[in-house]
């Protein structure tokens, strides 16, 4: 059984088709990096997926409860973490954990027990009976972390967990993604940060107008884009880009060619720099990133 299962999912409003015929799965025990630019999607299908929206049309499964015909179940087995904490501010982070045990029905002793827990290994158990307006960003976002698990959920769905954190706080976040991993759980996240994606999951979806563009790991994402290294050249003037083999794009004042036979690319811009009097102010050879990846399959999209 997989943790997540999607098919042909639809949501529209007014109209216009948020999330179209979207179809994927994810592996239980797995990290999956959900990515998309802004009105690709995102949000709606982890609404859906969360129980809080139903769809228009297909189905989605939660560790095999249907989120519509079994939504209570369903949400039973997972946890969200928002972007933007929801705790209650005038509450303890104490008082806070409790109450969210008490919804799942967790008996007052097994839920201080792992409330406790929870709070030590997030660092923030000193601070248990402090009333939440007066944390930090980062502490809002780790005790939230902490509500998400106090029902030890087979499921937990992130949305930017460490975006305008401090190193700190986002390093402990990561880590603690990194042990649920480990610990056989299922994690689904969203984020802006390429790089945290790139070092965390296991397997990407791209959704762009709706539609789901691919699924794969970051290693085969990066050589879906034209090749497995990334050249960039600058010359001392500019240079049209048909003089210019292997199909370039422009960035900023410089030229950037996909391929997987660098040596032939770097001696065509060699050859080519000498034939016409340009000199070659710099050249540089990197794999592509996830950023990369993520531009090239949106049309240019890039998240804000």
């Amino acid at each position: 059984m997989e943790a997540i299962e999607v098919k042909d999912m639809s949501k529209s409003f007014n109209g216009i088709k948020a999330v179209d015929c979207v179809s994927f799965s994810v592996h239980r025990g797995e990290i999956f990096g959900f990515l998309g630019p802004n009105g690709a999607g995102k949000t709606t299908t982890v609404r859906m997926l969360t129980g809080v929206i139903k769809p228009d049309a297909g189905e989605a499964r939660v560790m095999g409860c249907d989120i519509v015909k079994d939504t209570q179940k369903a949400k039973e087995v997972l946890g969200v973490v928002p972007e933007t904490a929801n705790a209650y501010p005038d509450l303890t982070a104490w008082q806070n954990m409790m109450l969210i045990a008490s919804l799942y029905g967790i008996p007052r002793r097994e839920g201080e027990i792992r409330t406790a827990s929870l709070l030590r290994e997030f660092g923030i158990y000193e601070r248990r009976l402090s009333k939440v307006k007066g944390f930090s960003k980062g502490m809002k976002q780790r005790l939230i972390f902490c509500m998400a698990l106090v029902s030890n959920p087979e499921v937990l769905f992130l949305d930017e967990p460490t975006s305008g954190l401090d190193v700190q706080s986002a390093r402990m976040i990561r880590q603690m993604i990194k042990e649920l991993k480990e610990e056989r759980k299922t994690v689904f996240l969203t984020s802006h940060n390429m790089q945290e994606v790139g070092e965390l999951c296991t397997r990407v979806g791209i959704i762009n107008k709706g539609k789901m563009v691919t699924i794969d790991s970051p290693e085969n994402l990066r050589t879906k884009i034209g090749g497995s290294l990334a050249i960039e050249v600058r010359f001392d003037k500019a240079v049209d880009k048909s003089m210019l083999d292997f199909n370039p794009e422009r960035v900023g004042d410089s030229y950037r060619i996909y391929t997987t036979e660098p040596h032939e690319v770097i001696c065509s811009i060699v050859e080519l720099a000498m034939l016409n009097g340009l000199k070659i102010k710099n050249l540089n050879v990197h794999s592509p990133s996830l950023e990369d990846v993520f531009v090239k399959l949106t049309g240019g999209s890039n998240e804000q």
